[in-house]
């Protein structure tokens, strides 16, 4: 078993019950760890027998572009996605919106979810 990251995914995306959130958007910041098999890929040297990063950096931009009231619901699209199309064992998936709205001097608020694929 081994441990996929991408750290600090940085995109602008239009999350928020509040209207305006909708039409003026914010600034965010993913991160993705994966858990998989990666002996192979450690002796064969070829990207068909790992799990492709671009393709997890992908996965995590056409799904942050698609508009929803909660990072909760984003989190879970993105898990759904990766277990889907990817051969991992398991994703967590923490996103994080820098200096939200909320009426108060705060650097980010962050909502984390992570999944295991079923045997």
């Amino acid at each position: 078993m081994g441990i996929i990251r991408l750290e600090n995914i940085r995109l602008y995306a239009y999350h928020g019950c509040l209207e305006e959130e909708g039409k003026i958007g914010s600034d965010y910041r993913v991160d993705v760890k994966t858990k998989a098999n990666l002996k192979t890929a450690a002796q064969t040297d070829s990207l068909r027998d790992t799990v492709d990063y671009v393709h997890l950096h992908q996965i995590v931009k056409v799904e942050m572009a698609i508009r929803s009231k909660l990072l909760e619901t984003v989190a879970q699209r993105i898990i759904n996605r990766m277990l889907a199309e990817l051969p991992i064992k398991k994703v967590v998936v923490k996103i994080s919106k820098i200096n939200p709205p909320i009426g108060g001097d705060v650097r980010s608020v962050s909502v984390s979810l992570k999944r295991t694929r079923k045997k």
